[in-house]
């Protein structure tokens, strides 16, 4: 039975530290004597000795680890490293598979998408945006939630940074970032550890370089004209147009 995540869940849920480790440990051979049981995945991951992993089927950060962080309740590198190999099945990951982008970077390529592309990213923005989500929860479900939130500003950031420049992508993710806006303002999202206001701010920024690539993705930032936010980021741009 395959897991019910896949290798962009494990990617985009994992601080990018530990996802770096265990790239290298899956990589180098170091998940061995891997096999499936009922529930989950066990193997032996070699490091500064062998270490006895096991991973939950369904959440690859669930599961049990006998290094110093695995007792402590932590996700470790040696469980995701195990988690990459049940989803992989021992596979080579591509250069894209481990290219990690933890915030939004300006593509620098001019540039518009056609009409199936400008459909799929829009979609894919839909798609991760069901990441940051209002918390209804219970306290224990806290930390839960908050990752949730990065992950979802994560898989934005790999989508966006992959647009070209031009006052059509400039368009989407202004919007982008009205649609967070709402989020926060009335949506109940608690982003207490300002995973989401971060990103808020580090894509206008990427909407800077924008304008100085392309002096008419400016018009576009006149739809913040008048808008009343969360804490003020339309500022930057609104500077651009003279407000």
């Amino acid at each position: 039975m395959l897991p019910t995540y896949n290798f962009d869940k494990i990617k985009f849920a994992t601080d990018r530290p530990t996802l770096e480790k265990a790239i290298g440990l899956y990589e180098n051979g170091k998940v061995t004597q891997f096999r499936e049981e009922l529930n989950g995945f066990f193997a032996t991951v070699l490091g500064t000795k062998p270490y006895r992993v096991y991973v939950d089927k369904r959440h690859y950060d669930q599961g049990d680890c006998d290094c110093y962080l695995g007792q402590n309740e932590t996700l470790c590198k040696h469980m995701v490293a195990v988690a990459i190999y049940a989803v992989m099945d021992g596979r080579p990951l591509t250069e894209d598979d481990k290219k990690i982008i933890s915030a939004p970077k300006c593509s620098g390529r001019l540039g518009e998408l056609n009409k199936i592309k400008l459909a799929a990213v829009k979609k894919s923005i839909t798609s991760a945006m069901r990441y940051i989500k209002p918390y209804n929860g219970p306290s224990r479900i806290w930390f839960a939630y908050q990752n949730s939130l990065s992950e979802g500003c994560s898989r934005l950031s790999a989508i966006i940074s992959e647009l070209p420049v031009s006052e059509q992508t400039a368009k989407i993710l202004v919007e982008t970032l009205l649609r967070l806006d709402r989020k926060l303002c009335t949506g109940g999202v608690d982003d207490s550890d300002g995973a989401v206001g971060d990103f808020i701010y580090e894509t206008v920024d990427l909407l800077k370089d924008f304008a100085k690539i392309d002096s008419d993705c400016v018009d576009i930032f006149k739809k913040l004209k008048n808008k009343e936010t969360c804490f003020g980021w339309e500022e930057p741009l609104l500077e651009l147009i003279g407000k």
